[in-house]
């Protein structure tokens, strides 16, 4: 066991920790799109009426469409349709970004549905604009009461992210898969991989319980439950 561990993984880290590199890569843009346009999507969908239906549409096309089909979709159909994007790992993206942002929209509303509609209305009659109302009373206390539900879902693009190997993105899965097939010694590199994985998204975890509980103390929402 240790000497295939030696020989299969050791010999190989290099390859892993590029692997590793690129699904860090892919995770963070894919996470940071899909909270840009699920924040877009719902407040279309809040605050458009003319426009909601697009929105909704665009959600529900999101949630439902699973992940694989839309890396393929995205992959083969865009850029002959669209143009764009020019690289498999642009692909993998904005894949990983389309599901996500459909459940962050939804996640997103449910946090501002949740504002006492006290707060618009006093905002409104002091003359403050729209765009403000949002950026600066409602949107803080969204992201403080949404922060659990948004994590959780960044872990479900670390694990969703392990099928861009399909479309062969270099990700950590990939490199793995790389060597399994060109040696046939699936136990070792692959009990290492399920072990990053799981370290990743430990660590992804106690950062975000930490940053979540400094804000909540700082912002005096602790106290107040």
């Amino acid at each position: 066991m240790i000497e295939n561990f030696n020989r299969f993984v050791l010999a190989n880290i290099g390859a892993l920790l590029d692997g590793l590199w690129v699904t860090t890569y892919v995770c963070f843009w894919a996470f940071l799109l899909a909270v840009v346009l699920g924040l877009i999507a719902c407040l279309i969908r809040m605050r458009l009426p003319y426009v909601r239906v697009v929105a909704i549409a665009y959600i529900e096309f999101c949630r439902a469409t699973p992940i694989l089909v839309q890396l393929l979709w995205v992959n083969y159909v865009w850029p002959e349709v669209f143009g764009f994007p020019q690289t498999v790992t642009g692909a993998g993206i904005i894949a990983l970004a389309l599901q996500s942002s459909g459940y962050l929209a939804e996640t997103f509303r449910a946090g501002f549905e949740g504002l006492p509609k006290g707060q618009r209305e006093a905002a409104l009659a002091v003359g403050m604009s729209r765009w403000r109302i949002v950026s600066r009373i409602e949107a803080p206390q969204v992201a403080l009461v949404v922060a659990p539900l948004v994590i959780n879902q960044l872990a479900v693009v670390v694990k969703s992210s392990t099928l861009v190997s399909i479309i062969a993105i270099s990700d950590l899965m990939y490199q793995g898969l790389k060597i399994v097939n060109q040696w046939y010694e699936p136990i070792e590199v692959l009990t290492t991989i399920a072990l990053a994985y799981f370290v990743f998204l430990f660590a992804i975890s106690r950062i975000a319980n930490y940053a979540y509980v400094h804000f909540q103390t700082k912002f005096g929402i602790a106290s107040s439950q």
